[in-house]
Formats: C-alpha cells, sequence, structure tokens
C-alpha cells in the first residue's frame, strides 16, 4: 500500500468538508426549496454576519449500527452548529438538516447541539436554534430519546442566563416540541406545525377530524395557543426577525441591553399626545398609538401580537436605550386583564427581569374580566402570575396611568406599592376600587332605593363619585404616583427617569427560587 503524501491526506480533508456541505445532496436541497424552505446552511448563512460562521464538529458521525446505518453515514449527521456575529456580537446557533435523516436526532447530533450550548454559557451569548426535524431518530431507539433530554436539560440550565431562540422552521413534532417550548421566544415560519400527537393519532383516539395545519401551523400557536411569539412570511423573513429581536437583548444576565446612538430627540414632546386619550372613560382607543409615538423613531418590535389582544407587549428604544413594554389595549376588551393576557404579560415582564431589561408600563385597565369561564378557567391563579411578576422584578421599572386603573388591576400593572419606581399619570386617569357606576350602586344603595328620580340621582352621585375618586390627584396627594404630567410630556419623562435609574441596584431575599403561581 502506497504511504498517503500530505495532499493525499489534504484531498481527503477537503472531500469529507465537501460531503458534510452537501447535506443530503443537491435533490434533497432542491426539494426543501420547492417547498419553499431554505437549507441548513444557506439558513445560517443568512442569520450570521458575512464571513463569521465558525462551524463546529462538522465532520461528526452517527454511531449506530442497526438497520444498516452503518453504510449511512453523513459528515455532521443532519444539524449544522456553531458560533458566529450578529451586528457584530457573538451568536452561537444549531440549524437541523431535514435533508440528512429528516434532521432527525440522534445520540450523536444531540450531543453536538449540547456541547454548543455549553459552550455558549461560557461564552454568555445567546443561542438560536432553527428546528426542521422528523423528531427522534427511530433507528437508534432510547439513545435519541436521551439526546432530547440533555438537550431539555441544557434549556432548562441556560434559562435566564442567556437568551434563547428557537425558529421552527418546519416540522416540529412529538417530544420534539418541548425545546423550543423551554426557550424564551419561538419564531413559526409559514410551512411549519408543531404538535405533540399528529392528526392520525387525534383521529384514531377522539374521532375527532384535524388537519396539520389546523392541529399545528403558525397561526394556530401564535393566535390560539400562545405558544409561539412571532409568525414570518418564509424563512429569509424569520430570521431577518431574529435578527432584529437579538439588537434589543444582552449577551447573558450579567449584561446590560446594548445600548446604540439615537438621532430622535430625547426632549422630543408631542401636542397630539394630549388628545390621544378620550375624555369619555368608556371610549376605546389604540395604546399602540401612544407607544409609537414616545418611543425612538416609533419602532415597536411587538411580541405575541396575535395572541391576548387585550395586552400588548414588546421592545422599544427611548433614547438608544432597549426597553420592555407592557400596555393594557383598550381596543381589545376594553383592556381588562384574563387568564391569557395575565400569562402572556407575566411570562414577558420576567423575561426582561431575567436580562436586566427595563419595564415601561402603560396602564389602562378596567379590572379583571368577569364571568364563570375565567373563574373556572384559574383566573386568580394566572393574575397572581403577573402580580407576582411584577413584584419580583427588580429592573428599572415605570408607569404610566393613561386612564382607568381600577381595583385589584392597579395593583398589578406595576403600582407604586409593587416596587415601581417611578409612577406618572395622565389628568385623565381614573384610580379607584371601582368605576364610578359600579361604585354608586354601593356607597348610594340607600339613597337610590328611596330616591324618586333614580336616573337622576344616579347621574348625578356618578359625576360626584368621579369627581371625587376617579382622578388623579388623591394617588398623587398620598404619593402613590410621582407626577401627574402632560400627555406631550411622556417621552422625555420615561427618558430622564431611566438615566436616573441607569445603576438601580434593589435585591430580593436570600432563597433558592420564589414558587410563582403555575
Amino acid at each position: 500500500m502506497a504511504i498517503m503524501t500530505f495532499q493525499d491526506k489534504l484531498d481527503e480533508l477537503n472531500r469529507r468538508h465537501a460531503l458534510a456541505e452537501a447535506g443530503g445532496g443537491a435533490e434533497r436541497v432542491a426539494r426543501q426549496h420547492k417547498e419553499g424552505k431554505l437549507s441548513a446552511r444557506e439558513r445560517i448563512d443568512l442569520l450570521f454576519d458575512d464571513g463569521t460562521f465558525e462551524e463546529m464538529d462538522k465532520l461528526l458521525a452517527h454511531r449506530c449500527h442497526d438497520f444498516g446505518m452503518e453504510t449511512q453515514t453523513t459528515p455532521g449527521d443532519g444539524v449544522v452548529a456553531g458560533y458566529g456575529r450578529v451586528e457584530g456580537r457573538l451568536v452561537f446557533a444549531f440549524a437541523q438538516d431535514f435533508t440528512v435523516f429528516g434532521g432527525s436526532l440522534s445520540e450523536a447530533n444531540a450531543g453536538k447541539v449540547c456541547k454548543l450550548m455549553d459552550t455558549a454559557m461560557k461564552a454568555g451569548a445567546p443561542v438560536v436554534g432553527l428546528n426542521d426535524s422528523g423528531g427522534a431518530r427511530i433507528q437508534e431507539g432510547v439513545a435519541s430519546l436521551a439526546g432530547y433530554a440533555d438537550i431539555f436539560l441544557r434549556n432548562t440550565l441556560a434559562s435566564g442566563v442567556v437568551p434563547q431562540i428557537s425558529a421552527v422552521l418546519g416540522p416540529c413534532a412529538g417530544g420534539a416540541v418541548y425545546s423550543p417550548a423551554i426557550t424564551d421566544f419561538i419564531f413559526m415560519a409559514k410551512n411549519s406545525y408543531m404538535f405533540v400527537t399528529g392528526p392520525d393519532v387525534i383521529r384514531t383516539v377522539t374521532h375527532e377530524e384535524v388537519t396539520k395545519e389546523e392541529l399545528g401551523g403558525p397561526m394556530t400557536h401564535n393566535a390560539t395557543s400562545g405558544v409561539a411569539h412571532f409568525i414570518s412570511r418564509d424563512d429569509a423573513d424569520c430570521i431577518a426577525m431574529i435578527r432584529e429581536l437579538l439588537g434589543f437583548l444582552p449577551s447573558n444576565n450579567l449584561e446590560d441591553p446594548p445600548r446604540r446612538a439615537s438621532t430622535d430627540p430625547a426632549d422630543r414632546g408631542d401636542p397630539e399626545l394630549d388628545s390621544a386619550v378620550p375624555v369619555e372613560s368608556n371610549q376605546p382607543y389604540d395604546i399602540k398609538d401612544i407607544i409609537h409615538r414616545v418611543v425612538d423613531d416609533g419602532d415597536f418590535f411587538e411580541v405575541q401580537e396575535h395572541y391576548a389582544g387585550n395586552i400588548v407587549v414588546g421592545f422599544a428604544r427611548f433614547d438608544g436605550r432597549p426597553v420592555g413594554i407592557v400596555a393594557n389595549q383598550p381596543a381589545v376588551l376594553a383592556g381588562v386583564l384574563d387568564i391569557n393576557s395575565s400569562t402572556k404579560g407575566a411570562r414577558f415582564v420576567r423575561f426582561c427581569d431575567a436580562f436586566n431589561i427595563p419595564i415601561v408600563t402603560f396602564e389602562d385597565v378596567p379590572g379583571f374580566l368577569p364571568g364563570t369561564q375565567q373563574e373556572y378557567g384559574g383566573i386568580i391563579r394566572h393574575g397572581a402570575k403577573l402580580l407576582f411578576a411584577y413584584c419580583e422584578a427588580t429592573v428599572p421599572k415605570i408607569t404610566i396611568i393613561t386612564r382607568k386603573a381600577y381595583g385589584g388591576a392597579y395593583c398589578v400593572m406595576g403600582s407604586k406599592q409593587v416596587r415601581t419606581d417611578v409612577n406618572y399619570a395622565y389628568p385623565t386617569a381614573e384610580v379607584a376600587v371601582m368605576g364610578p357606576e359600579g361604585a354608586i350602586n354601593i356607597v348610594y344603595r340607600r339613597e337610590l332605593a328611596a330616591a324618586g328620580d333614580v336616573p337622576a340621582l344616579r347621574a348625578e352621585k356618578i359625576e360626584e363619585f368621579r369627581a371625587r375618586f376617579a382622578n388623579p390627584y388623591t394617588v398623587a396627594e398620598r404619593g402613590y404616583v410621582d407626577a401627574v404630567i402632560q400627555p406631550r410630556e411622556t417621552r422625555p419623562r420615561i427618558i430622564r427617569a431611566l438615566a436616573m435609574l441607569e445603576n438601580k441596584r434593589e435585591s430580593m431575599p436570600r432563597k433558592k427560587h420564589g414558587n410563582i403561581p403555575l
């Protein structure tokens, strides 16, 4: 046998690299394209800044010798993993390759993902997972299931340490769904789906007819289940959104979010805000109109736009500083808090607190949604999640009461009593135990019962109650708001408060963790 020269060895290295880069081959990549999907490497190229991606375990191979698998080996084994730069900042990512064994998870490529996540935690950098997989590799049996459990553990350990972002760009079914579910944000492309049990199983067990899209399509999880946070047109749109989201987030829990230069004047007032909130307290308005007017350049990156629309959450900047925004939405269900909106708001507040992102709250809430459906569904427990999240948060917190702040919902939405640092109220604010219409039925019950002209007396007492209690001045007199401000001053007031709180330090009592009412 001839001795291999260095060139021979170099040729062998290049051959193996070429095999890894080819994935499942040109024909299978073409099939991905025909279905409107990109290949794993094309997705990675879109995510990272040009020329910055460093691949890990490119030549890794599976170790299965059953069912003829020893003759079916592709370097990389169905997942592309590594690190690079996104807008110049370090990010780790893995992309499942559907062209190789359907992107199925093997013991080997699970180890590859775990190694990447372990390294990301050491380096203090976000992890992005691009999911496109048929699930566990059946030929490997329990070893592939153990691989999923290894990943779930890393997701849990990394939670609150580095941001974790998942994109579902194809199938994600069975146990595979629980890795994205543990991460901070889930993006879904138009032709993707997630479910624990597929349509065939559901038909067999329940005799219910349901399609794959109805069961676990992107709009199902964005609007109905609340599992996902973003929906995109296609792979490229999804990855562009991920890059935008990363721009608001710190690399890890020991850093502050990245500040950028802003050309939007910090002292910019907006006279049109003075008429943004209707004087009539029963008239709806869109809270997003106020948000867009006060944040830098009107840029608001909304999270879970299609779910629980009675609360609005998302990211924005004030004078270049990223913040998380939580706002009641009077245009949907009058802005009441219900089960879904409470859970949505609580999860977002806790994410911001974990990653040192200040929270700005716009409050206009008439209370919690009444009804047996809400009570039976556990509105007490779910509403307590949002309360717990606000109480627990130690990041800078600023609240602006734009109009209604009634009952227990006043306490929940960033009141002074839950350690909010700066509280403002508009002149249109109404802070009370309940609205005037309901309050007079209790306070003036006897007078109303004895009145000859009940409607006239009701109208008189409603106005009397509103003048005395449903205004911002009672709470200002008690120091529960720091100032009653003109709406046009909102932006500069928030910016000055954020600057004052830049070095805020607040700690929690020593404990392992709290017991949030899950």
